[in-house]
């Protein structure tokens, strides 16, 4: 039976002021928009005071595996479409032996022992049967690597490399929308310039996106996205930089020196763009805050170095000195044991005063009684630069979600909404129409989603509706699973993926 969209808003995801209208669909399609007659039979939505937009699209996401589970955090905020294998992980290519690929991503993937796809056609056929969104995957750098050479940091050897290229090559090939990095994470963090360009050649011949997470956000900021500039000049790959920010409040002043640069890239020709979030935090791995020297060899390496005495001395030291945040920026969000769950939702400085230790004590501490699985919240940017990157022509809205054992950031629950509520309906930071652009076409465009985000003959039938008025995302850092209010509908590929009678009462 076709589906009715009656008397909504129609925005198109291009950037154009609404109108209203009527949307059917019909099958997976949507076969007319705007002012005509109706079939008969025909199932009827009464959209009068509801905007009826593209599905939404998350550029970039962790749910790797949780796309494949029936879990609705994402689609209760609009979400359609999400594109995961972000900042150098992907669930593939596993090596014969999948344990060190999952010791490298489960800290982001909140996975288990069980996961590993050999091959992204793998995981993409497995993905295709997502029972909630659709998923478009970036082959990950660091996985690759792994896949290779395992944990050991450093060049790769020539052999390596050309296996390497060979992965990529076939990943692509596959159906990987796309290449990404991990810049700040172990092993990846390692490689030379010369082996990401190799790597993003390839990406430029497929003319696919090279999504990078740069080597520094913080002090180091200028010359990480120099390098990704230069490398999107000498292979002419398509660049997207993922979660731009200034990190750290000492480096805040970077961000408009940061902007000049990729606007000047983009009036020379470059094809470059970024995403961000709209929360002044971010969340990772407590991981990254260590020297990268000390994650060479996995885990369990990490783990014998926290256990030697002048080992454990000398990652402290040298965290504490690249150290740039207040050690009142960092919460600790999950941990893996019930030893210390007392933990989450405290910050280092918190902690260290309970425990009387130093707060980098702390760090180590938590590491080694947690096997190195724990994850952190950190305050990185303020008002103002965050709504400098949220209203830039060149950026679009993400939420960089991921799940976790413990308290997730508010962004896996609310982003979306959010963005619509907060910033667009409250603050007025930018257009309705030209919010849903940022959250819609633009994504579909820039990652080769065909026939997604926009609102046409013709396109298939992603659509979210919801109500202008009262759409907002309320989930805090305090209460994060808190759900959204104001999406009334999610269609997806032409079925009703969710409908606020679903809500709980």
């Amino acid at each position: 039976m076709s589906l009715l969209l009656r008397n909504g808003v129609l925005i198109d995801g291009a950037g154009r002021d609404g109108r209203r209208g009527d949307v059917l669909i019909v099958g997976e399609g949507i076969a007319e928009v705007g002012l005509f007659r109706p079939p008969e039979d025909v199932q009827v939505i009464d959209c009068t005071g509801l905007v009826v937009s593209p599905g939404f699209i998350d550029v970039h996401s962790h749910s790797d595996l949780q796309v494949l589970e029936d879990r609705r955090e994402k689609v209760r905020q609009g979400v359609t479409t999400e594109v995961v294998g972000n900042c150098g992980f992907s669930p593939y290519p596993a090596p014969a032996d999948p344990r060190p690929l999952r010791a490298f991503a489960n800290g982001i993937f909140c996975g288990d022992e069980s996961w590993g796809w050999t091959s992204a056609k793998a995981y993409l056929d497995a993905a295709a049967r997502s029972p909630v969104v659709n998923v478009a995957s970036l082959v990950g750098h660091g996985s690759l690597r792994i896949a290779v050479a395992g944990h050991r940091l450093g060049p790769l050897t020539a052999r390596e490399l050309d296996r390497l290229e060979g992965l990529l090559e076939e990943a692509l090939v596959e159906g990987a929308c796309g290449f990404s990095t991990g810049l700040m994470y172990a092993p990846g963090s390692s490689a030379p310039a010369e082996e990401l360009e190799r790597l993003c050649r390839i990406v430029a011949r497929h003319e696919k996106i090279y999504a990078t997470h740069m080597r520094s956000y913080a002090s180091g900021l200028l010359a990480a996205l120099d390098e990704q500039l230069e490398l999107a000049r000498r292979t002419g790959c398509r660049l997207q930089l993922s979660h731009f920010q200034a990190a750290a409040r000492a480096n805040w002043h970077l961000q408009r020196p940061a902007l000049d640069r990729i606007e000047q890239a983009e009036r020379e020709g470059l094809d470059v763009a970024f995403d961000c979030y709209p929360y002044v935090a971010g969340s990772t791995v407590l991981t990254q805050i260590l020297p990268q020297w000390a994650l060479e060899g996995g885990p369990e390496a990490l783990l014998a170095r926290l256990a030697d005495r002048d080992e454990r001395a000398r990652i402290e030291r040298q965290t504490e000195a690249a150290f740039e945040w207040r050690w009142t920026d960092i919460y600790i969000s999950a941990v893996g044991s019930p030893r210390n769950q007392s933990a989450v939702g405290r910050n280092l400085a918190e902690l260290a005063d309970e425990r009387g230790r130093k707060p980098v004590e702390v760090i180590t501490d938590l590491l080694a009684e947690e096997r190195g699985q724990v994850n952190i919240i950190a305050f990185n940017q303020s008002e103002e630069n965050l709504r400098e990157t949220l209203t830039h022509p060149l950026s679009m809205v993400a939420s960089d979600g991921f799940y976790v054992r413990g308290r997730p950031h508010p962004r896996l629950y609310g982003t979306f909404p959010l963005w619509l509520g907060t910033f667009v309906r409250e603050r007025r930071w930018l257009s309705l129409p030209e919010a849903i652009a940022k959250i819609t076409w633009r994504p579909a465009e820039r990652f080769g989603l065909r026939q997604r985000g926009r609102l046409e003959p013709g396109y298939l039938a992603d659509l979210t509706v919801f109500d202008p008025q009262t759409v907002a995302g309320p989930a805090s850092y305090d209460e994060p699973e808190r759900p959204p209010v104001g999406i009334r509908y999610v269609i997806r590929n032409g079925k009703i993926q969710w409908s606020a009678s679903q809500a709980p009462a």
